[in-house]
């Protein structure tokens, strides 16, 4: 059974960087499609960043500039570098691989950007 699990997450004061990781098992990561996802309290899920199986990336403009995704296939792990973090990025980060139409969700680590 493929599991996604992430790590990284935190407190950080605004300004602040933090990296979050995401590894697999059970599957390799080089076939899929791969995005992180985060949910604020009282708001819906929302794509942050993803890269096709090819390498190919996508940002929501709110972190275009300042976030960057990353893979390690061989590692079969995924990254999510933050940078210059600011109050409206604290939520809940989750990972997701997608194949065929079918979607792998990680649990979750919590990112709470706070002075």
């Amino acid at each position: 059974q493929v599991q996604l699990v992430e790590s990284g997450g935190g407190l950080v004061q605004p300004g602040g960087s933090l990296s979050l990781s995401c590894e697999a098992s059970g599957r390799w990561l080089r076939f899929y499609d791969m995005g992180w996802y985060r949910q604020a309290p009282g708001k819906q899920r929302e794509l942050v960043a993803d890269m096709t199986s090819g390498g190919a990336t996508n940002y929501v403009d709110s972190v275009k500039g300042r976030f960057t995704i990353s893979r390690d296939n061989a590692k079969n792990t995924v990254y999510l570098q933050m940078n210059s973090l600011k109050p409206e990025d604290t939520a809940v980060y989750y990972c997701n691989a997608r194949l065929a139409g079918i979607d792998l969700w990680g649990k979750g680590t919590l990112v709470n950007v706070s002075s």
